[in-house]
């Protein structure tokens, strides 16, 4: 790959993730609800979903989900599943967010909601299956295409973790002046529901 195909990777990359999406309205629904911190928490399980899908497109795997679409629908409509069990909890949850605060056990189970919501979302799957190809080298002679959709895939990942943490901290930090305010926090709790929901059907329908 010439240094040119390299910039060009990479500045495609940057707009698709800076795109507005589902994974980065996620990451800054988290940050402006409790801290930057757990933004960052949510961007990096995001992320390291996307290390399971990069590995099933360079094994070849995706083209086996593309062409079964009960297997794709099932995945699918797992990851809806999941999402509109995490609006439920937000929903019967009696307990006000806690602004401002992001222990250690927030964190993990934030990174852990991150993991879960990239990996039941056979869509990035399909995704990396178009994407990638399209900036491997014809002439793979000396490496071969798993690599070069890894290394792909690695890039990826790293540009999404970055802009996804700095989206988090910006987000985040503004979002704490209105902290205090008696109405932010009834406001950030329905606003993960609707977050939430809204992801749900549009893993479904689009």
């Amino acid at each position: 790959m010439s240094f040119g195909d390299f910039l060009y990777f990479l500045t495609a990359s940057v707009l698709l993730t800076l795109s507005p999406g589902p994974d980065l309205i996620f990451v800054i629904t988290q940050s402006v609800s409790r801290h930057w911190k757990a933004g960052v928490a949510t961007a990096l399980g995001l992320c390291s979903g996307l290390i399971v899908h990069t590995s099933v497109v360079a094994l070849g795997a995706a083209v086996f989900l593309k062409s079964n679409p009960l297997l794709f629908s099932l995945v699918e409509y797992a990851g809806a599943a999941y999402l509109l069990y995490l609006a439920w909890i937000v929903f019967r949850s009696n307990e006000q967010i806690t602004l401002g605060k992001a222990n250690i056990a927030d964190l993990r189970g934030l990174y852990k909601k991150g993991v879960t919501m990239n990996l039941l979302n056979p869509k990035v799957t399909l995704f990396f299956l178009a994407f990638l190809p399209q900036f491997i080298p014809n002439d793979t002679s000396t490496v071969s295409p798993a690599l070069y959709a890894l290394f792909l895939g690695g890039i990826f990942l790293a540009q999404a973790l970055v802009i996804f943490s700095m989206a988090s901290f910006i987000v985040g930090n503004l979002a704490a002046r209105f902290w205090e305010s008696s109405w932010y926090a009834p406001t950030m709790k329905w606003g993960q529901i609707i977050v939430f929901v809204s992801i749900a059907l549009h893993l479904v329908i689009t």
